[in-house]
């Protein structure tokens, strides 16, 4: 019996741990950042102690809670990088971040540090923006992107779409890709004529909803 009790206590130790990082990604992905600790307590049903025992900082639980979502991006921007085609590696990239990013308005906070205190990504994102500025110059040496595009402008697109959260859900995806595709074809050095994504009729379910 002795034996157990070190386990049993490691269990719900780990037990109280996951719970606490499923309630900070969907407490981040809802509301972004702001939210304060106690509220992440309350949904994963455990006290403020144990919360703090487990994340001393807000910052430690942001870190641990965005994990995935970090390693996912930076998978984007490899593949999109390893691209043989860098227009074509390009416009994966937008469009699949892009859809990443309308489902976590937190993590776009993080990865942006446009929340005050946030978990500093800074390397990561470093990484991961000077990849894409090598990928964004291949694609103007290969005439596919416009010759005045700055890699800012694809950071003022990230920021823009960090607003996608608050469309209803059943169009989120649809929104993410067309506001995408319309990006893509004002970063196009010459427009192509190709037909976007169906609408996702945001306006209609404002005004329904």
């Amino acid at each position: 019996m002795a034996d157990r009790l070190p386990h049993m206590l490691r269990s719900d130790a780990r037990d109280n741990r996951n719970r606490l990082l499923e309630a900070a990604r969907a407490v981040f992905s809802e509301h972004g950042l702001d939210v304060p600790m106690r509220e992440i307590a309350r949904r994963a049903e455990v006290g403020p102690a144990t919360l703090y025992r487990h994340f001393p900082t807000k910052q430690a639980l942001v870190e641990e809670a965005f994990t995935d979502e970090l390693r996912a991006c930076s998978g984007i921007v490899r593949a999109g990088c390893a691209d043989a085609d860098p227009w074509r590696g390009l416009c994966a990239v937008v469009t699949r971040i892009t859809e990443l990013n309308a489902h976590n308005q937190g993590f776009v906070d993080a990865f942006l540090s446009s929340y005050p205190g946030a978990v500093d990504f800074a390397a990561h994102r470093a990484g991961m923006l000077r990849s894409l500025a090598l990928l964004c110059r291949r694609a103007q040496e290969a005439g596919s992107l416009r010759a005045d595009f700055v890699l800012d402008d694809l950071i003022l697109v990230f920021m823009a779409g960090r607003g996608l959260w608050a469309t209803p859900p059943d169009v989120r995806v649809a929104a993410a890709r067309r506001f995408a595709a319309l990006t893509l074809e004002a970063f196009r050095a010459s427009p192509a004529g190709t037909a976007l994504p169906p609408p996702a009729r945001v306006a209609r379910a404002a005004v329904n909803g």
